[in-house]
Parts: C-alpha cells; sequence; structure tokens
C-alpha cells in the first residue's frame, strides 16, 4: 500500500519543552478486520520566527509529554533569526514513528515560533 502525503500546522511553540505535537493515529474499530498500527514517515519540518529577535527551539522523539536529554531529534537548542525560518530535513527514507512515538518540542521564547511538519502516513498490519 502506498504513503499518502500529511502536513500539519502551524503549531505555535510555547516554553514548555514536552508539549505534544504529532502522534501517530490509532486504527480501531470495524468488524472482520485484523487490527493495523497507522505509522508516520517524518519528510521535512520548517520553523518560522514571527519577531524580530532569534528565538531558539528543540524537539523530542519518545514518550508523551517527554523532553528527555538524548531523545532530540531534528534540532536541539536550534536558533531561529529573527523574522526568518529554518528548515529541518529528515533522512530521503524519513524519520518513522509509530503510535508509540511522539513528537514534542518546545521554544526559548513563548508564541515567537511557529512548526510546520510534512510527511507520510502509512499502514502496516
Amino acid at each position: 500500500m502506498q504513503n499518502t502525503p500529511f502536513k500539519t500546522g502551524p503549531i505555535t511553540l510555547t516554553t514548555t519543552l514536552g508539549t505534544n505535537l504529532l502522534n501517530a493515529p490509532t486504527l480501531t474499530g470495524g468488524v472482520g478486520i485484523l487490527p493495523a498500527k497507522a505509522y508516520l514517515m517524518l519528510k521535512f519540518m520548517r520553523v518560522v520566527n514571527r519577531t524580530g529577535t532569534a528565538a531558539t527551539c528543540s524537539f523530542f522523539l519518545g514518550a508523551t509529554g517527554g523532553s528527555a536529554a538524548g531523545t532530540e531529534v531534528g534540532a536541539s537548542a536550534l536558533s531561529v533569526p529573527a523574522n526568518s525560518f529554518v528548515d529541518i530535513p529528515f533522512p530521503p527514507s524519513g524519520l518513522m514513528m509509530t503510535t508509540a512515538d511522539f513528537l514534542t518540542g518546545g521554544a526559548g521564547t513563548s508564541s515567537a515560533l511557529t512548526v510546520t511538519i510534512m510527511g507520510e502516513i502509512g499502514v502496516m498490519a
């Protein structure tokens, strides 16, 4: 089965580093079908600074609300220039997230940054 592209956001980042930004959906319900799990393949994130001052952001992959050291993904204390943006690419095959994985993140300045996340969603049996 072919994956389907998705885009989420823009999401405003707060100063709470463990804010849940993205999680693969669970697939439940139906009669007479085998259980299946959705997965996400992250391809690209764009972080936009809406203010006249540089601001930092960090992203994490792990448990809900997580921001533990060693789980950073894409960026850790990344500085985004004033009135500009930074693109964060992932490997061509993407960064896989299952229903157990949460992408969390936050910024050093509340409401200064927004993030848009793009990738693909698929289903595995």
